[in-house]
């Protein structure tokens, strides 16, 4: 049985050391909150156990220390696999258009967006689109005219012909 009132008096008295402690162990504030935070819901979890111990805070310090032991490990696992990989590719920015293109997409309801999505992304018939969304194929070619038309009113230099020139289905 775990007695609530002895954990938090053993929390509120060892907290700020612990705290303290972790932050001396990885260096870094927030994985050290991490690290803290972890070990007392170790701790809470077999309180039985841990407040019979002769240290808890020593035990808890222990815990701490093999969770930052295990974080160093983690980190050089990801380290030797970057060595062995190199860095990942450098994403160019994205171009005028495709930022134009998305801020237009952005206007459109949810429906619409969706619709071209499918469409145009995943080369998806409006029949496929239907099953998908659970719609009526009249409600997909409805959102598929309707967002080409918006679509071509707010890209600017686009008619709406052009759009349905890209079409697939």
């Amino acid at each position: 049985m775990r007695d609530a009132g002895s954990f938090d008096e053993f929390y509120r008295s060892t907290s700020r050391r612990m705290l303290r402690y972790g932050y001396a162990v990885v260096g870094d504030y927030t994985e050290a909150q991490d690290l803290v935070q972890e070990a007392y819901a170790r701790a809470w979890r077999q309180w039985g156990r841990v407040s019979a111990h002769p240290a808890p805070e020593a035990w808890l310090r222990l815990v701490v220390a093999r969770l930052a032991t295990d974080r160093w490990r983690r980190l050089n696992g990801w380290r030797s696999a970057l060595v062995r990989s190199g860095p990942p590719p450098v994403v160019p920015p994205p171009s005028e258009d495709g930022v134009l293109l998305l801020a237009a997409l952005r206007q459109l309801p949810a429906a619409q967006r969706q619709a071209l999505a499918l469409h145009y992304l995943f080369d998806m018939s409006v029949e496929e689109i239907a099953r998908e969304t659970q719609v009526p194929t009249g409600t997909v070619k409805s959102s598929l005219s309707r967002g080409r038309a918006r679509l071509a009113a707010l890209l600017p230099g686009v008619s709406a012909t052009e759009l349905e020139a890209h079409d697939v289905a």
